[in-house]
């Protein structure tokens, strides 16, 4: 069985494969029922915030070509305490709408992890991705 910290980078792997793919279903049980993200600017989105914004731009989206998104996470330290797990990351995204130019962000992530049945799962997440200068 995999360890706790390879459970835990597995589900970034998988998170960041499914949001190439466009696949929102694949990440929103990835997550706990009561996760909170950060983002500067904005106030705390929760789970049920997540999905419903994925979906209306899912819904937007219907009948056109979806915008390409490309990640890259380096893990930078991952450390495990009990049922409860904290990552801190780099993160790089870059996200090209249909016919645009493309939009990157990058910065760094942290993020809480709570073993809930014996699974991992994404509990907090401060993401602090800024525009990449040019």
């Amino acid at each position: 069985m995999p360890s706790d910290e390879e459970q835990i980078r597995q589900i970034v792997s998988q998170w960041m494969e499914a949001t190439r793919a466009g696949k929102v279903d694949a990440i929103l049980p990835l997550m706990t029922e009561d996760a909170v993200f950060l983002i500067p600017g904005r106030p705390p989105m929760r789970k049920a915030d997540f999905a419903t914004q994925a979906a209306a731009q899912a819904q937007a989206q219907a009948g056109q070509a979806a915008p390409v998104i490309e990640g890259r996470s380096e893990i930078q330290e991952v450390q495990v305490s009990g049922e409860l797990a904290y990552l801190w990351s780099r993160l790089s995204v870059t996200v090209t709408p249909p016919g645009g130019a493309a939009m990157e962000r990058a910065g760094h992530t942290l993020t809480v992890f709570r073993k809930e049945g014996g699974t991992w799962r994404l509990a907090r997440d401060a993401n602090l991705l800024a525009p990449v200068q040019k």
